[in-house]
């Protein structure tokens, strides 16, 4: 049987919230009518939103259902956006268009998920926007004075927003300064959530955020369902135009079924996953000796294990290790199968050949001790043949 440590990317349903899902499907109505069997749909779907508000210490009016971690984070950030700038445009501007924004500029560390990567650049591309790339440092943590200096010209800032946990590499962002920082200036914070997610304590009533982004099939919840923590005193311009079914600020007919399963596993009980990954760390080291961990060795979320390994590519390891029946990943899913080295780790510093060797090992609710053994009685052997390939390479570069 396969042994899954790719958990990062998604982790399989927890048995109760598959349960309270499939018995969810045989639930009849639309949740916005107003007969009896649409009232009984809407009580079991606002019941799910209250579970999801109590995992995140929030009110339930706050949390806005949406498709997945991809959808909430794009309308945070452009909601936030126009909002901040009077309305959404119409029509492409192009890059080389001079646009009058009264607050043109996004702060965004470099290093950050593809969902705000593309999204702050697709409205750079179409929208005029000013996108300020901050440094991170060798850890993966933005730098607290790069963000002081980029607000000292505050006026023009439309808003921040950062993940609250690397999902490359695992480490946890100063929140609580960055917010301080941009909250003195009136500026509105939006984290990315979904790597940080029952892995770090959070409670958004007093977090000072505007938005926060989280999913459920990253916390044991089913596929094609995540949410917006909108703030009360935040608005957001929509995405979706329809209904208004949610705060107008997403339209819609909403997924009782995904939302009462999203619901369960919220509630669900978080539990260290520390021994596990710290036991990894020290095997990876054992067996591979040049290997180095990535991240921030402490301030880490208790999933996460990421190693570059000299010589190396990323992806012969995994391949090899998939061979041998472990599955594990070299950066974001959203990338994978493109061959090109972590933005996140060129961003921390290292150059092209270093970031390729990465290796990425998540674990979650289903990990045991006999999978992290797997592993481990699989790498040196992966290792030695990705690198005799890593030289054969170089060889024939040569």
């Amino acid at each position: 049987m396969a042994v899954y440590l790719d958990h990062a990317a998604t982790t399989p349903m927890l048995p109760e919230a598959r349960a309270a899902y499939v018995d969810a499907l045989d639930l009849v109505g639309n949740p916005s009518s107003i007969h009896s069997q649409g009232q009984n749909a809407k009580r079991m779907l606002e019941e799910a939103r209250e579970q999801v508000a109590d995992s995140l210490g929030c009110d339930p009016i706050e949390v806005v259902f949406t498709s997945g971690g991809t959808e909430s984070v794009n309308l945070a950030i452009k909601g936030l956006y126009w909002a901040r700038n009077g309305a959404a445009p119409a029509g492409r501007v192009g890059r080389s268009a001079t646009v009058s924004r009264p607050r043109p500029r996004i702060l965004v560390p470099r290093g950050e998920h593809h969902a705000t990567v593309d999204t702050v650049e697709w409205l750079e591309h179409y929208v005029g926007a000013v996108i300020e790339w901050l440094p991170i440092d060798e850890l993966g943590r933005i730098r607290l004075d790069a963000l002081a200096a980029a607000l000292e010209r505050p006026d023009d800032v439309a808003l921040v927003s950062l993940l609250w946990a690397n999902n490359e590499v695992g480490t946890i962002q100063p929140v609580a300064e960055v917010v301080a920082l941009a909250e003195a200036h009136g500026i509105p914070v939006h984290v990315d959530a979904v790597s940080a997610y029952k892995h770090v304590p959070i409670d958004f009533a007093s977090s000072g955020l505007a938005a926060l982004s989280v999913s459920a099939h990253k916390i044991g919840g089913p596929l094609g369902i995540g949410a917006l923590v909108l703030s009360r005193r935040a608005s957001v311009v929509p995405l979706i135009h329809g209904g208004g079914q949610q705060r107008d600020v997403r339209s819609g007919t909403q997924d009782a079924p995904a939302a009462i399963g999203f619901g369960v596993a919220a509630q669900h009980p978080a539990t260290s996953l520390r021994p596990l990954r710290d036991r990894l760390i020290a095997g990876v080291r054992a067996a591979v000796p040049s290997a180095v961990l990535r991240g921030d060795p402490v301030d880490r979320v208790d999933n996460n294990v990421h190693f570059t390994f000299p010589g190396c590519q990323g992806d012969s390891l995994l391949f090899l290790l998939d061979a041998a029946g472990v599955s594990v990943s070299t950066g974001s899913a959203c990338q994978a199968g493109i061959p090109e080295a972590s933005h996140v780790l060129i961003g921390m510093g290292l150059d092209e050949s270093e970031a390729l060797g990465a290796l990425r090992i998540t674990i979650g609710h289903t990990t045991t001790d006999d999978d992290v053994d797997a592993f481990l009685a699989a790498l040196p052997a992966a290792h030695e043949r990705a690198l005799r390939a890593g030289y054969a390479a170089r060889d024939v570069a040569r």
